[in-house]
């Protein structure tokens, strides 16, 4: 893998870390939302080392990846940048729980009863405990993964008890929606739930919603963490995918 990304490439990346992020603050403040209160995840799926390197180097830290080995080979090549926040936020497979409990320090994307224990279960004890998000399917859809509102509460109760899991909040994709109202409407349950499981527990920090196309309804409904990929770093190539 190269490390090093070129001077153009660097450059854009630069300037669109920039953009996303001053486009991110303008909207918390519209919003009246705390200052810094929206952190911003930047979806590196399928890009090149050198494309994470240019974002680190423009100050990015926390970095999202959907495919498990594509980000253990990315997290052992930036080895060396100790600072760097693993998040897998793609679906999970059984047959690579282990490898993302040893690798990552995020997990967005939990919402099995099974896939919670292997994670913990396999989680190294020389690790601090993995920061989990539920998934939670909000628009109903069979075709997205994640529990109903209704399931919810049992899954909190599982993963609070397991020991090598940090549960840190919620994460949804929601169905496409053709306006700023009905994203909003769609968020406003998840909004609700978050907020009761944060009162009722000091760890549980993050609302994970909110990519390009519904960053302002998403940062409007409380989210304090937003995926965004292309404005970042460009078109995906899933010619990497793995």
């Amino acid at each position: 893998m190269s490390i090093a990304a070129n001077g153009q490439e660097a450059d854009d990346i630069t300037r669109n870390l920039a953009h996303t992020s001053e486009q991110i603050a303008q909207l918390a403040q519209e919003y009246q939302r705390d200052a810094g209160s929206v952190r911003l995840l930047a979806v590196s799926k399928t890009k090149p080392v050198s494309a994470l390197v240019a974002a680190y180097e423009a100050g990015q830290r926390a970095f999202g990846e959907n495919y498990v080995q594509e980000a253990v080979e990315k997290r052992q090549a930036l080895a060396h940048l100790a600072d760097i926040e693993w998040h897998f936020i793609g679906p999970i497979q059984s047959n690579k729980s282990r490898l993302i409990a040893e690798n990552m320090d995020w997990v967005h994307s939990v919402d099995r009863e099974k896939i919670a224990r292997r994670l913990s279960e396999q989680r190294p004890d020389d690790l601090p405990p993995l920061n989990v998000c539920i998934q939670v399917n909000i628009s109903g859809e069979d075709s997205k993964a994640g529990v109903t509102l209704e399931q919810l509460d049992d899954m909190v109760t599982l993963i609070v008890s397991l020991p090598n899991l940090r549960l840190r909040g919620l994460m949804a994709i929601p169905a496409p929606q053709d306006s700023h109202e009905s994203q909003c409407a769609v968020y406003q349950p998840l909004a609700q739930a978050f907020a009761a499981l944060a009162s009722n527990d000091h760890h549980v920090d993050t609302l994970s919603i909110g990519m390009s196309g519904d960053l302002p309804a998403a940062i409007a409904s409380g989210s304090t963490m937003v995926r965004v990929g292309t404005a970042i770093f460009g078109a995906r190539d899933y010619s990497l995918k793995q």
